[in-house]
């Protein structure tokens, strides 16, 4: 049986409209590495998946590490992103985890910037799968690359993630609409 796949229009992301503090700690940052692109050598990415650091460019630090139980002692960072990548963890146990954790190495004061796609409850025109396209700049060039996962079987969006944040004591400082995907600032 052959899988389908729903194609969501590619989106444009304005990086440059986004404030970090560094050094960032970037969840997921392998593959594509869109935050250490931007903001090179302040980046620490991590991902638990080696082949996708190295996948990514050089310029910032790689560490291979599980964002549910991350590595690092204290309250160390300013800023954390998580760019398309909280999507990929399949269990809402997953996804509460790496909230904690990234409640308990923000700095007070600190923030979490959150970008992802709209997931709604029900596979759209009874697809397998989703994939969303981006078109993004860093320093002066334009990029693209594409996002896709089997459909997690229940609603993930804004709300979603927000209600997940403030849990464990993270609070919405900004909330914008990208079309079909959504921007979450959260800070400590």
């Amino acid at each position: 049986m052959e899988l389908v796949g729903y194609d969501f229009p590619q989106l444009e992301i304005a990086l440059d409209d986004y404030d970090f503090t560094g050094p960032v700690l970037d969840i997921g940052g392998g593959g594509e590495g869109v935050i250490g692109q931007l903001l090179g050598r302040d980046v620490i990415a991590i991902d638990q998946r080696m082949d996708e650091l190295l996948e990514t460019t050089d310029g910032h630090h790689k560490v291979m590490m599980d964002a549910r139980r991350l590595g690092f002692e204290g309250q160390l960072f300013p800023t954390l992103t998580a760019f398309f990548s909280l999507m990929y963890l399949p269990k809402r146990e997953d996804q509460i985890a790496v909230f904690m954790e990234s409640q308990r190495v923000l700095e007070p004061g600190g923030s979490l910037h959150l970008w992802d796609v709209t997931q709604p409850e029900e596979p759209l025109e009874g697809s397998d799968y989703f994939v969303v396209y981006l078109r993004y700049g860093v320093r002066g060039k334009q990029r693209g690359t594409g996002y896709g996962m089997r459909w997690p079987g229940e609603k993930r969006d804004a709300a979603h993630y927000t209600a997940l944040a403030e849990q464990v004591g993270l609070t919405c400082v900004r909330s914008d609409v990208l079309e079909h995907c959504f921007y979450l600032q959260f800070r400590k």
